[in-house]
């Protein structure tokens, strides 16, 4: 760590000295206490949950010249005392992101190298920023703005496990060996428009032990509308292809509506649908949407029961819930509860289950100390049914919740402008 605080400070003096237009050095430590008792699947009766401490480090270095932008993140993710205090091979840096963008024409720009992607309200595309490792992608993009209320981006992956002579079957966890897919957004008074083409290639083995690349098509688009105190916005997806030799036809649609009561306290409520597939269907199609790169910690309910590492190819969901959000000052709360039920049948053995799977209640208090620091403090609560025992095993008489403390420091250390 200490080489690389080294070369950190040197290259940032150097860069200094030349012709800079602007460079920025900034950091962020992120430590989160969690008490995980029935999160994202019910715990079993009699069984202690878990108690810890994670936390991210990072070291932030951008820097813009003439038609370059380079940016490069440096990530430390660990938890508290997975590391003897005498150890010697503490090893654990990562380069989060590490990009480079140049400008080809006066509105086109290049963009390639490790990098998070984002776009919309992260449901296809995030950077799951609650993960303390968070989520990037090796990566190029080709991005066209004509003007300031239209912006269309054209983005290209191909994943390889190692530099290899012949060709080898990729089965790193990303998850795909490529995509392509284009982004379109645009601004058009009180209305925001977005358009989403997504190829996704997954590499596999098929029946006759040969490498295969199966691609799945995910296409739809979201719109926002805000007025006065109204903030609306729908989304609306439809995944079709194939995916690992499976015919794959799922489709998704969410929606919130928000009402700013007063200059405080603001209302909302949404929903969620995920489409599933009957847990007494046997044909081999994918009938379960796949929100694929997306924040789903965002998404139904905060103690990820559903679509974090968890809940593919299965029933689907169907998320009510509502949003009672108050903001002062520097102090902010919300409350949501969600109400989740399958969107396909649910079966124990031969028994046709009720879909209603359960209510979560989560709540987070946040109070911004200074400029920089931030204290964020919550608590989640799962009254599950019978159908969620089903899907999760464990017991839902059981105290099913979650609770949390997080401090963010993010402190700039370093700005130049020249």
């Amino acid at each position: 760590m200490k080489k690389v605080l080294y070369l950190i400070t040197l290259v940032t003096l150097f860069v200094t000295t030349l012709t800079a237009q602007q460079l920025d050095l900034s950091a962020e430590i992120r430590p989160r206490f969690e008490s995980r008792h029935g999160f994202k699947t019910l715990i079993d009766a009699g069984v202690d949950g878990a108690n810890f401490i994670s936390q991210r480090s990072r070291l932030n270095f951008n820097f813009e010249q003439d038609k370059i932008k380079l940016g490069i993140v440096l990530q430390n993710v660990r938890v508290w005392g997975d590391v003897g205090t005498l150890s010697s091979n503490d090893t654990q840096i990562a380069f989060h992101e590490a990009w480079a963008e140049t400008i080809l024409f006066e509105k086109v720009s290049l963009k390639l190298g490790r990098q998070e992607i984002v776009y919309d309200d992260h449901r296809i595309f995030g950077n799951v920023d609650w993960a303390q490792q968070a989520r990037s992608h090796d990566a190029l993009l080709l991005k066209f703005i004509p003007n300031k209320n239209n912006r269309l981006d054209l983005g290209f992956a191909i994943n390889s496990d190692g530099q290899f002579l012949v060709d080898a079957l990729y089965s790193n966890t990303a998850g795909y060996k490529a995509f392509q897919y284009a982004w379109y957004h645009g601004k058009f008074n009180k209305v925001g428009l977005s358009l989403l083409a997504l190829n996704t290639g997954i590499e596999y083995l098929n029946i006759s032990n040969n490498q295969t690349i199966d691609y799945m098509q995910t296409i739809g688009t979201r719109l926002t509308y805000k007025s006065g105190k109204f903030d609306i916005n729908a989304a609306s997806y439809f995944q079709s292809g194939k995916s690992r030799n499976a015919n794959v036809s799922a489709g998704y649609f969410g929606g919130n509506l928000n009402y700013k009561i007063t200059r405080n306290f603001t209302l909302g409520v949404g929903i969620d649908y995920l489409s599933g597939k009957d847990m007494n269907d046997t044909s081999t199609d994918i009938k379960s949407f796949a929100p694929l790169f997306g924040t789903n910690h965002k998404f139904n309910g905060w103690m990820d029961y559903f679509y974090v590492g968890n809940h593919a190819n299965s029933v689907g969901l169907s998320d009510v819930n509502a949003t009672l959000a108050y903001k002062k000052d520097k102090f902010s709360a919300k409350l949501i509860p969600h109400f989740f039920s399958a969107a396909a049948d649910v079966y124990n053995n031969t028994t046709k289950m009720d879909n209603y799977l359960g209510t979560e209640i989560d709540l987070v208090l946040g109070y911004k100390i200074a400029k920089d620091i931030m204290f964020n403090v919550g608590y989640s609560k799962m009254y599950a049914t019978s159908s969620m025992e089903v899907l999760k095993g464990g017991d839902k008489d059981a105290n099913n919740s979650w609770g949390w403390v997080m401090l963010a420091f993010k402190p700039k250390l370093f700005t130049s402008t020249k």
